[in-house]
Parts: C-alpha cells; structure tokens; sequence
C-alpha cells in the first residue's frame, strides 16, 4: 500500500516527465503565477537582508531552473545546490542556467536527497503544494535542519481560501488569470479541474501554520497573488 508521501511524490513526478510539458515550462509559471519575476526578485532581497555575499543557498523543487536563473544573475557571489525529482526538468535547469551552472550543483531526489549543509539560505518556489500536509511540515522542517541559526528561507506555492464559497471563485480567478496572459485555453481548464479535484491545495492560514511547526517560527506573508502566496522565515 503506498503512503501519502509516495502517492504526493508520484504525482508531482508524473506532472514533470512529460516531454511537452517540460518543453513548455520556460513560459508556463509567467502564465500562471502572477509577477512571476517580480516574486524571484523579492526572493532575492528577501534572502540577501541576511546571506553573505558568498551564500550556499539551498534551492528545492530546482527543476527548470527560473529561480536559479533569476537568483545567480542578481548575486553572481552565490552558489547553489539545486535538487528536483524529475531529470527532464533539471535537464531544462542547466539550459536555462548556461554558463552560471558553474555555481550550480544539481541532485535528483527529493529533501533527503540533499546535502546536509549547513546553507546560508534556502528557497522552495511554486513545489510545496505537491505535497500533502504532513509530508509538507517534514520538507520544510529537513530544509530548516540543513540550515544555519538565522538563514532565511523564502517559500511560495499555491494556497487560497478553502471555503466552500470561496473556493470556486479564486479557481476562476486563477483560470482567467491564465487564460488573459494567454495560456492554452484547453490547458487552463485541466489544469483548473485537477486543483479543483485535489485534495492537498489548503488555506493559507494552515500553510502559514505548518510552517512554524517546521521550526519557521517567524514565517510572515510577503507575496500574495490570486491563489498563490509566499512567506519569508528564519531558521
């Protein structure tokens, strides 16, 4: 019989393997999450209030590579452990990354594939809500074991409003969103039907809680856009 964390890491694997979808991936979160960019740069400052300037920062949920793109351009002095599941997307990393995979190491796995550490820092961007809640409150509790006293950590995913009247209206948002940025409208509408069929997307508020029973006492709201939030912590 599987455990919930091997069917939340089967699941996000099989949404990662797909030729098409990796091939589309570079343009699909700017599509999806509004001021995508914007919430790379915010990480970034978020992070540098207490890195060094020769920061090893801990990047789980890797694959693709946009937030090590972003993160490596604005603090060349930074290096980088990323770690993904899924090979296809860390092979998609390294071609976005191009030459600053130089201050890149990259690993297939999951948090307990990761390196020990201590980090300066860490960031999980647009990957905890694959996981389901307690498999959710262990990643990011290894993440803040890997970290030193003090490291920031800046995580943002998915997370709305679970009421039953609230529900659908932010789904709805978050489709039109996507659909006026100019997403496949066949897309939009899956990709709609699989969070409304999920079980795992929660309220905000818990997210903010499993966070601090992770040891992220201090977690606080910085990013909020539709149905995606970012909060900024310390270990």
């Amino acid at each position: 019989m599987k455990t919930s964390t091997e069917d939340s890491n089967s699941r996000f694997l099989k949404a990662f393997q797909d030729p098409q979808a990796v091939a589309q991936y570079v343009e699909g979160p700017r599509r999806y999450v509004p001021g995508l960019a914007d919430m790379h740069r915010m990480t970034g400052i978020l992070l540098a209030e207490e890195a060094p300037e020769d920061a090893r920062v801990l990047v789980l949920g890797a694959g693709g590579g946009l937030e090590l793109k972003a993160l490596s351009d604005a603090h060349p002095g930074w290096r980088f452990v990323g770690v993904d599941p899924a090979g296809p997307m860390l092979d998609l990393a390294r071609e976005v990354l191009g030459p600053s995979m130089a201050r890149v190491d990259l690993v297939q796995g999951y948090i307990d594939d990761a390196p020990e550490g201590p980090f300066d820092a860490a960031v999980c961007l647009l990957t905890l809500h694959f996981l389901a809640p307690d498999e959710r409150r262990r990643t990011a509790g290894e993440i803040h074991r890997r970290l030193k006293p003090g490291a920031p950590f800046v995580a943002a995913h998915c997370s709305f409003p679970q009421g039953a009247s609230e529900r659908g209206t932010w789904l709805s948002r978050y489709a039109a969103f996507a659909l006026a940025s100019g997403a496949d409208p066949e897309q939009v509408s899956g990709a709609k039907a699989a969070i409304e069929a999920s079980d795992i997307a929660l309220d905000p508020h818990h997210d903010e809680d499993l966070l601090r029973e992770a040891g992220f006492a201090d977690a606080s709201l910085f990013y909020a856009a539709f149905t995606w939030r970012g909060w900024a912590a310390h270990a």
